[in-house]
């Protein structure tokens, strides 16, 4: 427990997300407080963080890492998912299977999003971001041509809706979902021999490369577990909106990057902790939450994000004990 708190990066996520709390209900009152309001938080909160727990796989791995195409794979697979569901199984008929088919598509069409993020990088040596770039287009691309640039309405189907918004015991399921994929990212980095050579390549790729680590199949499955954790947001941004559509989203990946950032992973690789994007994502939700309470414009929640992103990339460049320390 002791080293756990022995985490400055830690210690200030948990005093942000009391910080904002505290605000919120200064603010908004104790509405903000309700069981449903956190409710409806808690589903909001795992599209976005499943979004930010690639990228942060993708910075820890080194070299730039980063994936800018993480909300293009979501919608590429919702959309793909259902159109190709629609014909093959009948949703008044069959809601459970469809849903369940639904998933297993949209989860195949982020696997193999995420092994061509992962081959472009690893094997053909481009720079993660501008391979990622790139294959934001193309996956967006694809959704365009597919829907027409329209929306699709899935309906009500009432067992993705339940999964989507729908709490058991207090919490919704995606949100539960989750909890259990963000824990087992936690176990992997911090306690199998994968997490141990990520981490080395992301800090010293030279030391990495001459122990012997595989970086291009590590580098591989790092981007197709990135693709997979889209897949995932892509199923849940269709539960709980019960539409697909190719540019929701589109400041996601504005969002995803200020999460990992404010959760102190290296953009230069070697260090991230999965507990701090969980809990930098949650304090952003709440503050998010807050704005609507306060009915302040979506345009100015996004000049917030980018001027929070800009404050937390400088800073982290900067020692500032070098100017509090009193000099000897």
């Amino acid at each position: 427990m002791k080293s756990v708190f022995a985490d400055r990066q830690f210690n200030f996520l948990v005093a942000t997300n009391v910080l904002v709390v505290a605000l919120a209900v200064v603010f908004a009152g104790d509405t903000f407080l309700s069981l449903y309001n956190f409710q409806s938080m808690s589903a909001q909160v795992p599209e976005l963080a499943l979004l930010a727990l690639g990228v942060m796989l993708a910075m820890i791995a080194g070299n730039g890492g980063i994936d800018l195409s993480g909300i293009a794979l979501a919608n590429l697979a919702g959309v793909g998912s259902y159109l190709l569901m629609r014909d093959w199984v009948s949703i008044d008929e069959v809601p459970l299977a469809f849903s369940w088919l639904f998933a297993l598509i949209a989860l195949l069409i982020g696997l193999a999003g995420g092994m061509l993020n992962g081959a472009l990088i690893a094997f053909a040596g481009l720079t993660p971001i501008i391979a990622t770039l790139g294959t934001q287009l193309f996956f967006t691309g694809l959704a365009v041509a597919f829907t027409n640039g329209s929306a699709i309405t899935l309906g009500y189907i009432e067992p993705l809706d339940n999964f989507g918004n729908t709490p058991v015991l207090g919490l919704p399921m995606c949100f539960t979902l989750f909890v259990a994929i963000a824990v087992l990212i936690g176990v992997v980095l911090r306690y199998t021999p994968f997490g141990f050579k990520l981490y080395l390549m992301g800090s010293n790729a030279k030391a990495a490369r001459y122990a012997g680590i595989p970086q291009r199949r590590i580098l591989l499955l790092t981007y197709t577990v990135c693709g997979v954790l889209a897949s995932v947001a892509g199923i849940i941004i269709a539960a709980r909106t019960s539409s697909v559509k190719w540019d929701y989203g589109s400041s996601y990946v504005l969002i995803a990057i200020l999460i990992v950032v404010m959760a102190g992973v290296r953009p230069d690789g070697g260090y991230g902790r999965t507990v701090c994007v969980v809990l930098s994502a949650t304090a952003l939700q709440m503050l998010s939450s807050l704005f609507n309470f306060l009915d302040i414009s979506n345009f100015f929640r996004d000049c917030a994000w980018g001027l929070l992103l800009i404050v937390f990339l400088a800073t982290s460049r900067v020692d500032l004990r070098a100017f509090i320390s009193p000099r000897r």
